[in-house]
């Protein structure tokens, strides 16, 4: 006989397994859409030829996931949480009164429920129990439980989390776990074969293949600092948080998004997103160690270069971020960098606007040394910086005594880019605002988002401080709060 060459034997092993993918297909499609009998069905003899694919081809094994599936699905869980909401009543004012409710013969109504929500996670310390997920499966949960692979279901000790990069641990008290390996994110290229595995829809635990799209992914219309590995391997909703894998086993991503334009619960539709490995275990390790991420700054201000801008500049194209202020003390100043100065790349990646410098700040860590390709009245030079920690919070009081009562801290990621396509450059959120004080008096509360002030123009906390280098005969601060927007007069 003679013997199929290399390329028709993989041709022929892809054909049948196309042929069975449709089988089951159509199998489900039937299933869904006719009713379900009562009545058990009559035999069906099917011939031997047809019951199952062969195992070999021509003496060459077809290939197959399931050796690898079976080290690694152990490690894969599922990851429900809990969160108590108060639910406002359409009695209003008048809920709480038992004479309104007695009179009226209004009974009693429950003011909360309980709202879950549904992902996946992966154990990546058997010993310690540690589990990986993402940060919007279990944000403001009162309460994580987790089922794994053998059924077993477990409450969870919520170990922290960071919305910025949307990654999340925590930590489960069992026995006789299976983690999975660590990979590198960083040897991941485009058409590498990657697997996604999860709880989509509550389904459970599935599998679904793909390659690697693209890696380096950022400017996505999902939240946070972006570094994602894009591929085609189906990731829905249910899956967040779960394991990204390449052929070996070894995790190299955690799922967190699929973009569609009709809305994530419409389906994939082959653009889906992992977080790499390498920076969700960096965010592991701060967590574990301390309890919070730090990032490190330059300690600068910037814009998007325009065209009028790069024609000024010399520019070839209008690309680039064009310094505007550099504060004092700054990684950015020791480093050199000056007002006009133009940043085209960091570390080699290439800088096409402000918003992509602020992403490569927002992904390295305090210490980190950079190298900055800058482009100074025309002429090119390279600067080399040492970043610092980015502050965290402010004390009001320290910047104005108008303020004193209240803290101030950076905004989510999250919160920025939704701010940025309302128009706004950016703000800082309230964090604590003590009962009685000086600014509390003047109607300022948590949580609110401070977004603009007669103080100066500001985007982020360096910039609000710095703003307060000459304070103002008036504080007004233009405030966000319930999706509307006030002027607050500090006094």
């Amino acid at each position: 006989m003679r013997r199929l060459s290399t390329p028709t034997k993989t041709l022929l092993a892809l054909t049948l397994a196309a042929a069975f993918g449709g089988f089951a297909a159509t199998a489900l499609r039937e299933g869904l859409e006719q009713p379900a009998r009562a009545e058990s069905a009559a035999p069906v003899a099917v011939p031997a030829t047809m019951a199952s694919l062969p195992a070999t081809v021509e003496g060459q094994a077809v290939p197959s996931l399931a050796p690898m599936l079976k080290r690694v699905t152990p490690a894969v869980v599922s990851v429900y949480s809990r969160q108590t909401v108060r639910v406002a009543s359409p009695l209003g004012p008048f809920a709480d009164d038992p004479f309104f409710r007695r009179f009226f013969g209004i009974p009693d109504m429950p003011r909360e429920r309980v709202e879950r929500a549904l992902g996946s996670g992966v154990i990546i310390d058997a010993q310690n129990g540690y589990v990986l997920t993402n940060h919007h499966v279990v944000v403001n949960a009162d309460g994580v439980s987790v089922t794994l692979a053998d059924g077993r279901t477990l409450e969870a000790e919520f170990l922290g989390s960071d919305p910025d990069t949307d990654v999340a641990l925590i930590r489960i008290p069992a026995k006789n776990l299976t983690a999975i390996p660590l990979g590198n994110s960083d040897a991941l290229q485009v058409g590498d074969f990657v697997v996604a595995m999860g709880n989509p829809y509550g389904l459970g635990q599935t599998v679904t293949s793909g390659i690697v799209s693209a890696v380096g992914r950022s400017g996505i219309p999902v939240a946070g600092f972006q570094n994602f590995i894009q591929t085609d391997a189906s990731i829905n909703p249910g899956n967040s948080g779960g394991p990204l894998v390449n052929l070996r086993g070894e995790l190299v991503g955690i799922n967190t998004a699929s973009f569609n334009p009709r809305g994530s619960m419409a389906g994939n539709i082959g653009l889906g997103f992992a977080i790499p490995i390498n920076m969700a275990r960096n965010i592991k390790d701060q967590l574990v160690s301390t309890g919070e991420v730090k990032r490190g700054t330059l300690g600068i201000e910037t814009q998007n270069v325009d065209d009028r801008i790069a024609k000024g500049l010399g520019l070839d194209e209008p690309r680039g971020a064009v310094v505007t202020r550099v504060y004092p003390g700054s990684a950015g100043a020791a480093a050199g960098l000056q007002p006009g100065d133009v940043v085209l790349s960091a570390n080699g990646q290439r800088v096409d606007n402000s918003p992509s410098l602020h992403n490569f700040e927002g992904l390295q860590d305090v210490g980190s040394r950079v190298t900055l390709d800058v482009r100074r009245e025309g002429k090119a030079l390279q600067l080399t910086a040492t970043l610092k920690e980015s502050p965290r919070a402010l004390d009001g009081n320290a910047l104005d005594a108008r303020l004193a009562g209240a803290t101030f801290k950076e905004l989510d990621e999250g919160t920025r880019q939704q701010l940025r396509s309302m128009g706004a450059d950016g703000g800082l959120q309230v964090g604590t605002v003590t009962r009685g004080s000086r600014a509390w008096n003047s109607g300022l509360r948590p949580n609110d988002i401070v977004v603009e002030g007669s103080n100066g123009e500001f985007a982020d906390l360096p910039s609000f401080r710095a703003s307060f280098e000459k304070k103002p005969a008036q504080l007004v601060l233009r405030v966000l709060r319930g999706g509307t927007t006030g002027n607050l007069l500090m006094r």
